[in-house]
């Protein structure tokens, strides 16, 4: 969780249905006693205090290298880890939660978990299906014209094209070895736990933010 959030500012604690959005990551993650630890990693000393302030343990902040605009996810895993292990800590598996991700709930860190003690897993993430088959996308220039991304499927039937599957963006559940033996999230040992469209929602604009509250609150009404 970086202070530096552009498109939405200070993001990572905004208001989010009558608390910040980042407690809802942090106690998903408290409530699902599956973890020996649960912290934040932030370069910003507010975020720190309310995240102390809803149960997370911040034990160092993040370097200014992994704070800015391009570090990416797997930077910030790393310097994470590295940190620890500098106090003697190390970790069988761990699980990167997004700070902006109302809808994580602690049955899927459960369900997440239970696809990882499989051998040949390496990382369970969260998926959702696309709502609309992407062969049959379209392609727009800047003066509107529009074509296919891909002309051979211009006729095929939207129920005999293939699903496809976008990332939740929400956690990421890893063994530490095969994380750090290549550095990557997302490998051939990979698998997803599908969500339901209710379940997701990016939140890159205000827009996003009120769909996100909707479908929060619609979610709860369900249960």
């Amino acid at each position: 969780a970086r202070g530096g959030s552009k498109r939405i500012p200070r993001k990572n604690i905004r208001d989010f249905l009558g608390k910040p959005i980042i407690a809802y990551s942090i106690e998903a993650a408290l409530n699902s006693g599956l973890f020996e630890e649960v912290m934040v990693s932030t370069d910003d000393k507010e975020i720190a205090e309310i995240a102390q302030k809803y149960g997370a343990k911040v034990p160092f902040f993040r370097s200014e290298e992994n704070a800015n605009d391009f570090a990416t996810t797997a930077d910030v895993i790393k310097e994470v880890i590295a940190d620890y292990t500098k106090t003697d800590k190390e970790f069988d598996n761990f699980c990167c939660c997004y700070p902006t991700a109302p809808f994580i709930s602690s049955s899927r860190l459960h369900e997440g978990l239970k696809q990882l003690q499989s051998p040949s897993v390496s990382s369970v993430f969260p998926v959702s299906e696309f709502g609309y088959p992407i062969l049959r996308s379209l392609k727009m220039e800047d003066d509107g014209r529009v074509s296919m991304n891909w002309p051979d499927q211009l006729n095929a039937r939207s129920q005999d094209l293939p699903k496809a599957y976008h990332d939740a963006g929400q956690w990421y559940w890893m063994k530490t070895t095969d994380f750090l033996s290549t550095g990557k999230i997302i490998g051939e040992h990979s698998f997803g736990l599908q969500l339901e469209a209710i379940e997701v929602q990016d939140i890159d604009n205000e827009i996003d933010w009120k769909l996100a509250e909707l479908k929060y609150e619609l979610l709860q009404s369900l249960k």
